[in-house]
């Protein structure tokens, strides 16, 4: 009988795409696998897993507010629903193996499938863990990690050092420049700049651009990815402003040519990012996102910052600093010759291989 596995999580793009190539590997590894996602309604997942080509199922599940705030009776109400959908979705698929990736929709799934004596294993893509992920730990049967020290949140003896999975048409992306080009429709003379804030957009970032696009050399490309609330807003800023040099988009799906065809990235300091911009070589200007929890991308972008793989604006200070910096680095090749090579010592390319061979053993 083929084996049966789960995938809960997800909310953003750095607990999704992972996920997606965990499941990739998986069914490279064993075509017959039976996969089944398990993600919160409305949210990244119920978009882009049915679109990788996966079965998933939304659980009413949101997140816990810190503050007072009169969500959280909903919180309840709704993690209340979420646990009872979750047993029912675990008594009717059997799964051999739950696997969990962080975000709402972990939670119930685990906790369930915990308590019904089903094995569980998490993944834990950042350096300071999230609470999904450390409420979990006690039951989980392995961690996986991708940053050192972590034995501060879970039990030494279950962590695993596996790091952090990326999409795989990454790996390859350097070959794509003239196809990325094209596809996206910039000129092959001139510079490339990929701005992005992850999946859902980085305000910082988006004004500090839109701000100061009077500043912005006509001989640099910037190929923009807002997140689909800021699209509107920049995409209206850019046609009044008539800049040719710029192309907006609130959502890449082909980042395999994004990064092919990008001589600079400009990204917050999520770890999943942080992994592909490792694995496709490219130097980087980190603004970390001071709106998490311990501050973690501060915490990610230094530990690039002390490898000499990277370099720091911080989100306070990028208004009056990122677009120097920006061309400052786009005029030095060596600089950035020696940040993409720094970056990719800290490539980890197998790590979804890595988690599924432990999802199998298991």
């Amino acid at each position: 009988m083929n084996k049966r596995i789960i995938i809960g999580g997800g909310g953003t793009g750095g607990h999704v795409f992972p996920a997606i190539s965990i499941a990739d590997a998986l069914k490279k590894r064993n075509p017959g696998v039976e996969i089944m996602f398990v993600g919160a309604l409305g949210r990244l997942e119920m978009e882009k897993v049915p679109a990788a080509g996966y079965r998933i199922t939304g659980l009413p599940v949101t997140g816990f507010k810190r503050s007072v705030s009169f969500s959280n009776v909903v919180f309840f109400w709704k993690l209340f629903r979420s646990m009872r959908k979750a047993r029912l979705i675990i008594k009717e698929f059997k799964p051999d193996v739950v696997l969990g990736v962080g975000g709402y929709a972990s939670g119930p799934v685990c906790r369930i499938a915990a308590r019904s004596g089903i094995p569980v294993i998490l993944q834990e893509q950042n350096s300071y863990a999230g609470i999904t992920n450390r409420l979990l730990g006690s039951k989980a049967s392995k961690i996986c990690v991708a940053y050192p020290g972590m034995e501060k949140y879970f039990p030494e003896e279950k962590i695993l050092f596996t790091g952090n999975p990326v999409r795989q048409d990454i790996l390859n992306c350097n070959n794509k420049k003239t196809e990325g080009l094209q596809h996206f429709g910039l000129n092959p003379t001139d510079p490339v700049v990929l701005i992005l804030g992850g999946s859902l957009g980085a305000r910082t970032i988006n004004e500090t651009f839109r701000n100061s696009h009077s500043g912005i050399p006509d001989n640099i490309q910037f190929l923009w990815q807002t997140g689909k609330g800021y699209f509107r807003d920049a995409d209206e800023f850019t046609k009044r402003t008539g800049k040719q040099n710029v192309k907006v988009l609130p959502f890449i799906s082909e980042m395999d040519l994004a990064y092919g065809c990008a001589d600079l990235v400009i990204s917050r300091a999520g770890a999943g990012t942080i992994s592909e911009l490792a694995v496709a070589g490219k130097p980087a200007i980190l603004v970390p996102s001071p709106n998490v929890a311990e501050d973690h991308q501060m915490k990610n972008a230094l530990a690039l910052i002390q490898q000499e793989a990277a370099l720091l604006v911080k989100d306070d200070e990028a208004a009056g600093k990122l677009i120097n910096e920006i061309i400052n680095l786009i005029n030095n090749e060596d600089l950035r010759r020696q940040l993409s090579e720094n970056i990719m010592k800290l490539a980890i390319p197998d790590a979804a291989d890595k988690i599924a061979n432990e999802i199998i053993n298991i």
